[in-house]
C-alpha cells in the first residue's frame, strides 16, 4: 500500500469506528468506579481508618479539596474495588469499559503516570530477551525501566527538524533495518505521537515488528485521545500495536499522574498480559489513589460519549491556527512537515507556532504569553511555542489569539539549531553503568569516559548519551552549548551548567 493510500485508510478508520460506537454508547454512559465512590461517600457515617484526613474537615488538605475528600477511600473496599462474593468489582467493570473503548484486550489503570507504564512494560519485556530496538527519543522513564530490567537498547535515531529542533518518529523501513541488523532483539519500542503532534505509521511499524517475530510497544503518552473522533488519528492499538502506554491525563481528561496501559489482541497477548500482571505489582502502590482511578473512569466515559465537545475543541484550535496563518509574523510549524516520511499524520489538537517572525525565540514568546497575558502554553523551543487543548476541553480561543497577536513586530531571527552529535560507542551494558560506582569529573575530563547518566539537551530532547556509552568531545561541546544557550536545558545533568559530569569509575 502506498504512503498516501495508507494515510487515507488511517484517516477513514476513525469515522468507521465512530459510526459503530453509537451502539455501545449506552453502556459507556456509566462510570461504574466513580459512581460506586459517590454511593460510598453518601452512606458511610463513620470512617475509622485510613486515609488519616477523614473527619478533619476544617483544616489542612480539606481546606483545599473540600468535598472531594469523601471520595478518597482506602483500598479493598467492598462494592468498589472488591466484591464479597469474589465477583467482578466496580473497578473491574471500569477497566473492562476502558479496554473496550480503546480496543484493548485488557487495560490496567495507573496512578503513577505513564512513567509507571514504561517501567512496567520494560520489566515485562525482559521475558522476551535482553535486547530491544527503541527510538532514541524515548522518555527518561524508559531508560530507567531498561536499567531496572537489564534490557540492552539498540537505538534508532528519530527524524529531527533541523530548522526548528523538533523530534518526530521513525519509518517502518528504519525499524526493519534495525531489526534485520539485530536479530537478537526481543521487542521494538517507538514513540508516537511526538511532543509536537507528529504521528508515525504505526500500522506499518507493527507489520515490520511482527514480520521479525517481536511485539511492538508504542509510547502513546501524547495520544490518549486518539480514535475518539473522526478527525483524530487512529489509536495505536487499532493499528496493530501489542502494548500501548497512554498518558490519559495529558489530553484525555483525567487527573494529573493518572494513565493507562493497554494490551493488544495479537499473538503476544497471552504472554505479555501475564508478565504485565507480575511487573505491575513491582511498580504499583498498595494504596492507589481512588481519586485518580475515578478520574480515569470518568475520562473514558466522556471521550466515548461526548464527541460533540471534541468537535468544539478541534474547531477552536483550527480557528486560532487560521488567524495566526494570516499574520505574517507567525508560521504553523506542522503545515510544512508532511513530506517527512516518518510523519503519517498530525494531531489537530496541537498548536505549534513558529514565533521567529516576531523577533522572539519560542522561549521568549512563551514567557511573554505567560507574564503579560496569563496564557500558559505547554512548551517551547528556540523556534516554536507548543500549545494544546485537551479533547473535549473548552478554551478561550479569543484570549489566546489576543495574546499571540500582541507579541511584537520584529526582525525575523535566525535560530541556529546545531546538528545532533553522533552518540559514542556503547562499551558497557546500560544496567551495569547505571548502578556502577561513579566519579564526578570536569566536562573535559569526561571525554573518553563511560557515562553513568542519560543526558538529553532540550530541544529536541533526544538523549545525546546513555549510561554505558562513551562520552565524546562532540557530545560535550553540544551539551555545553545547549546549557549555555538562553533557556537551555539538559535533562539528567547533575550540573545545569554542564561543568561536571558523572562517569563510571574505572
Amino acid at each position: 500500500m502506498s504512503h498516501e493510500a495508507s494515510l487515507r485508510a488511517d484517516r477513514d478508520a476513525p469515522r468507521d469506528r465512530h459510526r459503530a460506537n453509537r451502539s455501545i454508547r449506552l453502556e459507556h454512559a456509566h462510570a461504574p468506579y466513580a459512581e460506586s465512590l459517590q454511593r460510598y461517600a453518601g452512606r458511610i457515617e463513620v470512617r475509622a481508618g485510613v486515609p488519616g484526613h477523614v473527619g478533619d474537615l476544617d483544616r489542612g488538605v480539606a481546606d483545599l479539596l473540600g468535598d472531594a475528600l469523601a471520595w478518597d477511600i482506602p483500598p479493598l473496599t467492598d462494592g468498589i474495588d472488591t466484591e464479597p462474593d469474589g465477583g467482578p468489582s466496580a473497578l473491574d467493570a471500569a477497566r473492562a469499559l476502558a479496554a473496550d473503548a480503546w480496543g484493548a484486550r485488557r487495560t490496567w489503570f495507573l496512578t503513577n503516570g505513564a512513567s509507571q507504564g514504561n517501567l512496567t512494560a520494560c520489566l515485562a519485556l525482559r521475558h522476551h530477551g535482553e535486547h530491544i530496538v527503541v527510538t532514541r527519543s524515548m522518555h527518561s522513564s524508559v531508560t530507567d525501566g531498561m536499567a531496572m530490567a537489564g534490557l540492552s537498547p539498540i537505538t534508532v535515531m528519530p527524524h529531527v527538524d533541523p530548522i526548528r529542533g523538533m523530534a518526530h518518529g521513525i519509518t517502518p523501513d528504519e525499524l526493519d533495518a534495525a531489526l534485520a541488523a539485530h536479530p537478537e532483539a526481543g521487542a521494538a519500542w517507538v514513540v508516537s505521537p511526538s511532543y509536537f503532534g507528529a504521528v508515525s505509521d504505526i500500522g506499518g511499524l507493527a507489520r515490520i515488528a511482527h514480520h521479525h517475530g517481536v511485539p511492538l510497544v508504542v509510547d502513546e503518552a501524547w495520544g490518549a485521545h486518539f480514535g475518539f473522533h473522526p478527525d483524530l488519528p487512529v489509536n495505536a492499538l487499532r493499528l496493530g500495536a501489542d502494548l500501548v502506554v497512554s498518558s490519559t491525563h495529558k489530553l484525555g481528561g483525567s487527573l494529573g499522574q493518572s494513565a493507562m496501559l493497554h494490551l493488544g489482541h495479537g499473538e503476544f497477548a497471552d504472554e505479555l498480559g501475564a508478565n504485565i500482571d507480575r511487573a505491575l505489582r513491582m511498580t504499583s502502590s498498595t494504596s492507589e489513589s481512588s481519586l485518580l482511578l475515578a478520574g480515569l473512569d470518568l475520562a473514558r466515559r466522556d471521550l466515548v460519549t461526548r464527541t460533540d465537545r471534541i468537535t468544539d475543541s478541534i474547531a477552536a484550535v483550527d480557528r486560532v491556527r487560521d488567524v495566526l496563518r494570516a499574520d505574517s509574523r507567525f508560521a504553523i510549524a506542522t503545515d510544512d512537515i508532511g513530506d517527512d516520511p516518518a510523519i503519517h499524520g498530525i494531531d489537530p489538537l496541537r498548536l505549534v507556532v513558529d514565533t521567529r517572525g516576531t523577533g522572539l525565540t519560542g522561549h521568549e514568546a512563551r514567557q511573554r504569553l505567560f507574564h503579560d497575558h496569563g496564557v500558559h502554553v505547554e512548551m517551547s523551543t528556540d523556534a516554536v511555542v507548543v500549545a494544546l487543548v485537551g479533547a473535549g476541553s473548552r478554551i478561550d480561543e479569543y484570549a489566546l489569539i489576543r495574546a499571540f497577536t500582541s507579541l511584537p513586530h520584529g526582525i525575523a531571527r535566525d535560530v541556529v539549531v546545531h546538528a545532533l552529535p553522533r552518540p559514542g560507542e556503547r562499551v558497557l551494558d546500560l544496567r551495569t553503568a547505571a548502578f556502577a560506582e561513579t566519579d564526578v569529573v570536569s566536562a573535559g575530563e569526561a571525554i573518553g569516559r563511560i557515562s553513568a547518566d542519560s543526558l538529553a539537551a532540550y530541544p529536541p530532547g533526544v538523549p545525546n548519551v546513555l549510561p554505558g556509552e562513551l562520552i565524546t568531545a562532540d557530545v560535550v561541546d553540544f551539551l555545553t552549548a545547549s546549557a549555555e544557550a538562553p533557556h537551555g536545558y539538559v535533562r539528567g545533568a547533575i550540573d545545569p551548567d554542564m561543568n561536571v559530569l558523572r562517569v563510571v569509575r574505572t
